[in-house]
C-alpha cells in the first residue's frame, strides 16, 4: 500500500463515507416507511414499493444486510484512515485522525443522512431497495448466518422473527388517519368518513321518531280522517293501527293506494295492502340495523324495548343522514328545534335530541345518558322543574322557560363559561 498516492487513498476514504451514509441513511428510510401508504404504492405497481414491501417481510434479514454492508465499510473507513495518518504524520497523527474520523462519521453518514431518510423516506427508501433485493440474493448466505445466529438469541427472550404481521387499524386509530389526511380529503368527506365509523356507536334509540311523534293511521277513526291524514302526510310509508300505536297491524306504502279501485279508505280495503311490520330491539347499532334493512330489502322498522313496547320508528333514510348529514328538502322539514334569542343564547326544544344539537350547533351537551335534553335535565334534577329553574351542564347555564306536569317544554341556553360544575336553583 506504500505505493498507492494519498489521492486514490482520499478518493477510496471518501467512496467508503458515501457507502457509509447510504447504509445508515436507506436503513432509517426503510424503517420510516408508512407501511399502509407502502401497500397501496405496491399494488398500484410502483416497482421501489414493491420490492421494499418485500424486503420488509422479513426485516430480520434487510437488517442483517444493511448492517453487513455498513460495519464492512466503517471497519475499511476506520483501516484506511490509519494507513493515511501513519503516512503523514506517524503514530501521534492516529489520535487525531480518529477523533476526525468519529466526527466526520457522525455527521456526515449517520446523522444527517439519518435525518433527511426520516424526512423524506420514500425518497431514499425505493431507490435503495432496487440495490438492497438484488443484492440480498449475493449475499445471502452470509445474512443467512448472521440472522440464524441472531435470531436464536432473540428466541432465548421469547422474540420471533416472524412476528411481523401489519397491523390492523382500530376504529380511533382510522379516525385519526382520516383527521390527518387534512386537505388531501375535504371536510365533508372527512366528516361522512367519521361518521361511518361512529355507526357502531351510535343505536336506533338516537335517531329514531319517539312514540309520541309517530304519524300514522287510526283504524278505528272515521274514512274521513283516514283520509286527511294520508293526504297531508309527508311521509312514504306509515304505520297503521288501533287504538294504539303498540296495536300496529301492519306498515303501509303510499304507492299501494293505487290499487284501490276507488279513493275510499274502508279499514278493510286498508288492510288488505298493509306489510307485515318489521320490529327491532332498542339499542340496535346502526352499523347492525343498516345490514339489517340491506337483507331484509327494508326501509322502516319500529323499535321495541324488552317488554315489546313500541318506543319509535326508524328508517333507512334516518340512518343514511347520519352519515351524509340533512338531505331532505321538504320546508315542512325545515323546522329548527334552536332559535337565536340574542348573540350566544337560545331557545331550544327540550324534546331535541341532545346528538342533533350537539352537531348543528357545535355543543358538547353529554351524550352518554339520555337521548334528548328534556331527558337530561330530568335525570340531572331528578324532578321536572318548573318554569324559571336554572342549572349548568357541562359548562353551559340553563334556564327553563316553559314545562307542565309531565315534561319539559322549552330551554334557554347560554354560552358556555369555562367552570364545569353544575348548580341548579
Amino acid at each position: 500500500m506504500g505505493d498507492v498516492p494519498l489521492s486514490a487513498l482520499f478518493g477510496v476514504l471518501f467512496l467508503l463515507l458515501a457507502l457509509s451514509a447510504f447504509f445508515s441513511g436507506s436503513e432509517t428510510a426503510l424503517m420510516s416507511l408508512n407501511r399502509y401508504q407502502l401497500r397501496h404504492k405496491a399494488r398500484q405497481g410502483h416497482r421501489g414499493a414493491r420490492l421494499a414491501d418485500k424486503l420488509l417481510e422479513r426485516p430480520d434479514r434487510l437488517i442483517g444486510l444493511i448492517l453487513l454492508g455498513n460495519n464492512l465499510v466503517n471497519f475499511s473507513a476506520a483501516a484506511l484512515v490509519s494507513l493515511i495518518a501513519l503516512r503523514i504524520g506517524g503514530e501521534p497523527a492516529l489520535a487525531i485522525s480518529t477523533v476526525l474520523l468519529t466526527l466526520v462519521v457522525l455527521i456526515f453518514s449517520e446523522t444527517a443522512p439519518k435525518t433527511l431518510a426520516a424526512l423524506h423516506p420514500e425518497r431514499l427508501a425505493f431507490p435503495a431497495s432496487l440495490v438492497y433485493y438484488p443484492l440480498l440474493k449475493i449475499a445471502y448466505p452470509f445474512v443467512w448466518l448472521v440472522n440464524v445466529i441472531a435470531n436464536g438469541v432473540l428466541f432465548l427472550f421469547g422474540v420471533r422473527a416472524g412476528d411481523n404481521q401489519l397491523t390492523a387499524l382500530t376504529h380511533e386509530e382510522l379516525r385519526t388517519v382520516v383527521f390527518e389526511a387534512g386537505s388531501r380529503i375535504s371536510t365533508r368527506y372527512q366528516q361522512m368518513l367519521i361518521s361511518i365509523l361512529d355507526l357502531e356507536k351510535v343505536t336506533v334509540d338516537d335517531v329514531m321518531v319517539p312514540h309520541n311523534e309517530i304519524i300514522g293511521i287510526n283504524l278505528d277513526d272515521p274514512p274521513e280522517l283516514i283520509e286527511q291524514t294520508i293526504v297531508d302526510s309527508r311521509h312514504t310509508r306509515l304505520p297503521v293501527y288501533r287504538d294504539t300505536i303498540d296495536k300496529v297491524e301492519g306498515i303501509l306504502h303510499m304507492r299501494h293506494l293505487a290499487n284501490l279501485a276507488s279513493f275510499e279508505f274502508a279499514s278493510g280495503d286498508l288492510k288488505k295492502l298493509l306489510r307485515e311490520p318489521y320490529f327491532v330491539p332498542e339499542g340496535t347499532p346502526l352499523s347492525t340495523q343498516l345490514v339489517q334493512f340491506q337483507r331484509r330489502r327494508e326501509r322502516i322498522a319500529l323499535v321495541v324495548d324488552e317488554y315489546g313496547d313500541i318506543q319509535g320508528i326508524v328508517t333507512l333514510e334516518d340512518i343514511l343522514e347520519e352519515i351524509v348529514g340533512e338531505f331532505t328538502t321538504d320546508p315542512a322539514d325545515d323546522v329548527d328545534d334552536v332559535r337565536e334569542e340574542a348573540p350566544g343564547q337560545f331557545l331550544v326544544d327540550a324534546s331535541a335530541y341532545i346528538r342533533e344539537l350537539n352537531r348543528s350547533q357545535g355543543w358538547e351537551l353529554p351524550t352518554d345518558g339520555p337521548k334528548t335534553l328534556n331527558g337530561l335535565i330530568v335525570e340531572r334534577l331528578e324532578t321536572i322543574p318548573d318554569a324559571g329553574a336554572r342549572l349548568e351542564i357541562e359548562g353551559y347555564p340553563l334556564e327553563i322557560v316553559a314545562s307542565d306536569d309531565k315534561r319539559i317544554q322549552t330551554v334557554r341556553i347560554r354560552p358556555r363559561i369555562a367552570r364545569g360544575n353544575e348548580e341548579a336553583s
